[in-house]
């Protein structure tokens, strides 16, 4: 098991914690984590930007894409839009992306005590172990 740190919308951590965003999506032009970094398992720790994380998730499974074409985009819309609970622009500002994960969510906790994870810089999402 990897332990993650990912930056996450308000929104997204109310949809995740109530249970309706059921995968979380990152889609990126260039390789960064967590394609090719997160795997079956894994813990997420969940932080809004500027805050202190508010709790986690467990990887239930991940789908990958590497440079996926246009119709893949489209399927992987139809297919996971629902779960995703994504804003409608979403979909219009990452028309072109070249790398997708998609993580699949279980077992979620918040935190009454947030851990403490030295984080200063803008990435958006970090492997910590």
């Amino acid at each position: 098991m990897v332990r993650h740190l990912g930056i996450f919308t308000p929104d997204a951590v109310q949809l995740i914690f109530s249970g309706k965003k059921k995968i979380d999506g990152r889609f990126s032009q260039i390789k960064i984590p967590p394609f090719g970094k997160v795997g079956r398992g894994d813990q997420v720790l969940m932080k809004v930007a500027g805050e202190k994380i508010v709790g986690q998730f467990t990887v239930d499974r991940v789908l990958s894409f590497d440079h996926p074409q246009p119709e893949e985009l489209a399927l992987l819309r139809r297919k996971y839009a629902r779960d995703l609970e994504l804003p409608k622009t979403f979909w219009l500002d990452h028309e072109r992306v070249n790398y997708v994960t998609l993580m699949f969510i279980k077992s979620v906790s918040k935190f009454l005590v947030a851990p403490e994870v030295p984080k200063k810089d803008l990435r958006p999402w970090v492997v910590l172990e």
